[in-house]
């Protein structure tokens, strides 16, 4: 399952079979089903990454960090700070 660019309906949102979610440009593991859950955004959510770089993420203002592909820079979108399904968790 490949990453794309938001631009109109996202096609993974609602998708939630067992798989890894990868880059769109290099492939590289993103994202595991098993961190993924329903919510209100458009886009999919997830809880944690697959690998500890798995993405990089620079401060894009405060509670949100600009999120891209740890290997290849390409942009992922954000990651919501305290967002997450439990207390202090971020979403992706």
């Amino acid at each position: 399952m490949s990453f794309c660019a938001f631009f109109g309906g996202e096609a993974f949102r609602g998708h939630f079979e067992p798989g890894i979610y990868v880059c769109s440009k290099c492939g590289y593991e993103l994202f595991s089903s098993r961190a993924k859950y329903q919510h209100s955004s458009p886009w999919p959510a997830f809880t944690e990454t697959i690998h500890a770089d798995s993405v990089a993420k620079y401060e894009e203002r405060p509670g949100a960090l600009k999120v891209s592909c740890g290997k290849c820079g390409n942009g992922l979108g954000h990651e919501f700070l305290n967002d997450g399904l439990k207390r202090g968790q971020s979403r992706f």
